[in-house]
């Protein structure tokens, strides 16, 4: 089988056990994903390079903590963003000692702003690969509910052959699933809040 062929998960495995050559697939295979996210941020050449070594050293040291080896590509984004927000906020406070003295620095502009991003951009992309790992029925039954136009209980009972009084039970354990999914549980978790069991549960 060639290295093309493998999925992540198995390349996650063999780099975990000291494969170098799975190792530099999973560099080659994701350095494209770790500078589009670097590009988004605007960042220039040398932030981008030093972004993308910290991010994968960052990978070097969690790569046997990694819950689901599947998910690598949304751990690399989010590792990334977050490395972009580290490294451009270090450039605009050097950039501010050199125009004030030590006793003048004051914070970076907009670090709120860009931080507040940050977080709806992580929210966001969990809620995603969180509706993805749901099971098929319950995508869509929350996809009918979310439609714009809205479909009428009725419509929706009658696609999903769901008699309209379970449509909001059935709604709420759909939720509670989401909520459990390993991306968004992760998301979850490091925001404080505790999940519980997983979504396909």
């Amino acid at each position: 089988m060639n290295n093309e062929d493998r999925s992540v998960a198995e390349l996650v495995d063999l780099a975990r056990a000291g494969d170098r050559r799975a190792w530099d697939e999973l560099v080659d295979r994701f350095a494209p994903l770790v500078w589009s996210v670097c590009l988004r941020f605007g960042m220039a050449r040398e932030d981008i390079e030093e972004t993308g070594q910290n991010v994968w050293l960052s990978l070097v040291e969690n790569l046997g903590k990694l819950r689901e080896p599947a998910a690598l590509p949304g751990w690399l984004a989010t590792t990334t963003r977050r490395e972009c927000v580290r490294v451009l906020r270090g450039r605009r406070q050097r950039e501010q000692r050199e125009l004030h003295s030590d006793e003048q620095v004051l914070a970076a502009p907009g670090d709120t702003d860009i931080e507040s991003w940050l977080l709806a951009e992580e929210r966001d992309h969990a809620l995603r690969e969180g509706f993805r790992q749901l099971p098929a029925r319950c995508r869509h039954l929350l996809e009918l509910l979310m439609a714009d136009p809205r479909v009428p209980y009725a419509e929706i009972g009658r696609r999903m052959d769901m008699p309209v009084g379970a449509i909001g039970p059935n709604r709420a354990r759909c939720l509670g699933k989401l909520r459990r999914c390993p991306a968004l549980a992760d998301w979850l978790a490091e925001h404080g809040e505790q999940p519980g069991v997983r979504c396909s549960e």
